[in-house]
């Protein structure tokens, strides 16, 4: 990897590049939802709700962990055209046989998930029909995965755009032709639109990252060899795919142990609020961790075992996320109420402090998300395995059940900020002693003054009421936006 795509200009293009994408298609995302509701009505939004949860879960179950898998293994090939013809040879072979494992589960087992989502078999035909939305969006996944790992961010986000674009404009006119009965096609529409584009933005990066290795220089030759090659990255695929996938269900089993909690110990009502809240957090924030990430793990993958490298990707990225997850988890804190007046009714006003909460907790969290790609770029199962699987849901769920029972809905933001605290030592802990890792004294610097900016608007927020406190966060607002500007232009500037 040459050093300098770990420079400030080249990650914020990247960022920029699908950040910009990803605003777009959430603002996407909610112009089809207003039409499902348009169209549809409440029931229509249920059913809808039902059919994407349902088929979400399949596709997770079958999907077998391989994405984040394969951009590890492609990232660390890319540099190789010999052996990364290979790796996508081996890659793409993997993804045809989840995407038919996928189509056969659903299809097969139609009349099972019919019952167990509505209750009867009425549904059984449109989950088998529901296969191909399951089979496309596993393609479409496992391609975008291929794209992320070869480090085409732009092309990615090109199909990205197109692909939501023209799901939007077929897919919802079937609301309005044929109601609930539209409801599947528009889903097959939609995957299907993303996966071609993703499909043929993959093809045309593969045959230039190739370029001048000839079939027979993978499988000719020694045809031993080769066969033990592809097998060796059968295993490293499908063993740390496993893992991950382990990770992911027991995230969200845990996710359904907190509802269930929350509603036994409180309300309906308050699991109702709780999601509105933590789906407006994750939507916001997820976005500028989606955007981080895509570009950050394979730059990771690729130099994951240089100890020297390592460091320096990790504190640089440390750097960029304090730099731009501040202003814009201030801003959060500020509009709270807008946001929630805006997108929901005033019954939801409840939830402001909990959102508050819920903000600075993500900012902590932030903190902690460079350090935890570093067990899974090393493939260091066993540290995975304890601490994202085991102990960061035990902490996960034991915050909530605390703080919750103490504190009532307002604790759940409260079990995100202790949570984050503490993933956030016992991590940099655990990369200090295992891996030589630690921070620059650059790094802790951008660290104190996040904190410092967004610990002060939450603060803020929570004990100075009224045109004070919010002429407090609006300064506060103006300073992490000078600080971000000043912090990149000179991170830029020094690179040039």
């Amino acid at each position: 990897m040459a050093r300098d795509e770990n420079s400030y200009g080249n990650i914020l293009r990247r960022i920029g590049a699908f950040g910009g994408v990803q605003v777009f298609n959430i603002f996407i995302s909610l112009l089809r939802g207003k039409f499902v509701a348009l169209f549809l009505g409440p029931d229509g939004m249920g059913v809808s709700a039902l059919y994407n949860s349902s088929a979400a879960t399949i596709q997770q179950l079958c999907g077998l962990g391989l994405n984040l898998a394969m951009v590890k293994e492609v990232a660390a090939a890319k540099d190789s055209p010999a052996r990364l013809r290979r790796v996508l040879s081996v890659t793409v072979r993997m993804l045809l046989a989840t995407v038919l494992l996928g189509a056969v589960a659903c299809a097969a087992l139609a009349p099972l998930w019919s019952r167990l989502t509505f209750g009867d078999g009425s549904q059984t035909w449109s989950y088998v029909w529901l296969s191909l939305f399951v089979a496309l969006s596993i393609a479409g996944a496992g391609y975008l995965a291929l794209l992320q790992g070869l480090g085409e961010v732009k092309r990615l986000s090109k199909a990205s755009l197109v692909g939501g674009l023209t799901g939007l404009f077929v897919g919802v006119p079937l609301y309005r032709w044929f109601g609930v009965a539209g409801i599947v096609p528009a889903m097959i529409l939609l995957a299907l639109s993303t996966f071609v584009f993703y499909y043929v933005g993959f093809r045309r990066v593969r045959d230039s990252a190739c370029r001048g290795v000839e079939a027979g220089a993978v499988s000719g030759g020694d045809d031993s060899a080769a066969g033990e090659a592809a097998r060796l990255i059968v295993r490293r695929l499908v063993s740390l795919g496993f893992i991950l996938l382990v990770g992911s269900l027991v995230g969200t089993l845990v996710g359904y142990l907190i509802n269930l909690y929350i509603r036994s110990e409180g309300s309906v009502e308050d699991v109702g609020l709780f999601q509105a809240a933590n789906s407006i957090t994750n939507q916001y924030v997820g976005l500028i961790f989606s955007a981080l990430a895509l570009d950050y793990f394979p730059r990771l993958s690729a130099i994951c075992h240089d100890g020297v490298r390592l460091r320096e990707v990790v504190n640089r990225q440390t750097e960029i996320v304090m730099l731009v997850a501040t202003p814009l988890i201030i801003l959060l804190i500020v509009s709270a109420p807008l946001i929630i007046r805006v997108l929901f009714t005033t019954e939801f006003l409840c939830v402001i402090p909990l959102m508050r909460w819920m903000g600075f907790g993500m900012l902590v969290q932030a903190l902690a998300f460079p350090l935890g790609y570093i067990y899974v770029a090393r493939e260091d199962r066993r540290v995975y395995v304890w601490m994202e699987c085991v102990w960061a849901n035990v902490c996960w769920l034991g915050c909530t059940v605390l703080f919750y029972s103490l504190f009532g809905l307002t604790g759940l933001g409260m079990s995100l900020v202790a949570r984050g605290v503490v993933d956030l030592g016992i991590n940099y802990l655990i990369c200090v002693r295992r891996y030589g890792f630690g921070y620059t004294g650059g790094a802790w610097l951008h660290v104190a003054a996040a904190m410092l900016l967004g610990g002060g608007a939450f603060l803020l927020s929570l004990f100075v009421g009224g045109w004070p406190g919010y002429a407090g966060m609006c300064i506060l607002l103006l300073l992490s936006l000078l600080w971000t500007w000043r912090g990149l232009r000179r991170g830029l500037r020094g690179e040039a």
